[in-house]
């Protein structure tokens, strides 16, 4: 797995992800996000052309070596500055209170101990900072959640240990996050993988 998961998944995850249809979900969950931002799950850099203006300075957090080398182009591209300060999102090493803002791009159905690696995105955002994250996950829809449950042992096999069933919000709620605003809905594609949630949070002062 060694190699499927360094070298294979990266870039079938770059072309995956970086559609039209997910650019402009791109676009919506960056927007309103300022100054410094930690991304975890940085991955190739597909985020990079969604940022906006405000986003001078962003922390990257990415695994693998692969994504990192395809972000280049992108990151060479924008406006926007990036240092690359963690492999994983469990162990950010950044001071506390030293972001603005924080984004998550289809990364919390992946992270092993999600809820340690929130507590870091906490930890590093100063009160009143915002977090932003589209994630995929659990469907309300009681015979897609059935085959998301069934599916979900050769997702995490083939994906790197991505979870269809986990619940994005109610992850950042039981962070201590404040929701100011939670969209969920289909996207394009097989409703097992594309019941879509574009939030935004924030660290209460």
């Amino acid at each position: 797995m060694g190699l499927y998961r360094e070298h294979v998944l990266p870039r079938l995850v770059d072309r995956a992800c970086g559609t039209g249809e997910l650019r402009r979900w791109r676009k919506q969950v960056t927007a309103g996000l300022s100054g410094t931002v930690v991304e975890i799950g940085f991955g190739s850099g597909l985020n990079m052309p969604a940022y906006p203006p405000e986003v001078h300075l962003v922390y990257a957090v990415e695994p693998a070596a692969t994504a990192r080398r395809l972000a280049e182009e992108r990151i060479a591209e924008s406006h926007v500055h990036v240092e690359h300060v963690a492999l994983r999102g469990e162990s950010i090493p950044l001071d506390d209170a030293s972001c603005d803002g924080a984004l998550s791009t289809f990364t919390l159905c992946t992270i092993p101990q999600v809820e340690v690696a929130l507590a870091e995105v906490w930890r590093v955002l100063h009160p009143g900072g915002r977090f932003h994250y589209l994630e995929h996950g659990l469907s309300p829809d009681a015979p897609i959640a059935g085959w998301q449950r069934r599916l979900e042992p050769l997702q995490k096999r083939l994906a790197d240990g991505c979870h269809l069933t986990r619940d994005p919000t109610q992850l950042v709620v039981g962070a201590g996050f404040e929701i100011e605003r939670a969209d969920s809905r289909y996207a394009t594609g097989p409703k097992p993988w594309t019941w879509f949630t574009e939030g935004e949070a924030i660290k209460p002062a």
